[in-house]
């Protein structure tokens, strides 16, 4: 039956720390283009080109997480075959671990 809890909190910890640790890599990489854009602003097509393609790679760390999220979610029984499990195990008298 842990098993099952831990399947659950595997899919809030990928989905919620993919998505800080993306976060905070935009926000630096905006603040790297901003500031280079201001110290040298005839450079700011370039600077613009590479912080998008390096968003966009960014993101992607997001949306993978988001698919395995997707994916082990599918591991997890239905609602009608979690309560059968713990109801078998309510009356056989075992600890539910």
């Amino acid at each position: 039956m842990i098993y099952f809890g831990l399947i659950g909190l595997g899919i809030c910890l990928a989905i919620g720390l993919a998505a800080m640790g993306c976060g905070a890599g935009i926000g630096r990489a905006l603040s790297a283009a901003l500031e280079g854009t201001a110290r040298q602003p005839e450079a700011s097509g370039n600077l613009r080109t590479t912080l998008i393609i390096g968003a966009a790679l960014i993101e992607s760390l997001t949306i993978y997480a988001l698919v395995i999220g997707i994916l082990l979610l599918g591991k997890l029984p239905s609602m009608d075959v979690a309560m059968e499990l713990f109801r078998m195990l309510a009356e056989s008298g075992k600890p539910m671990l």
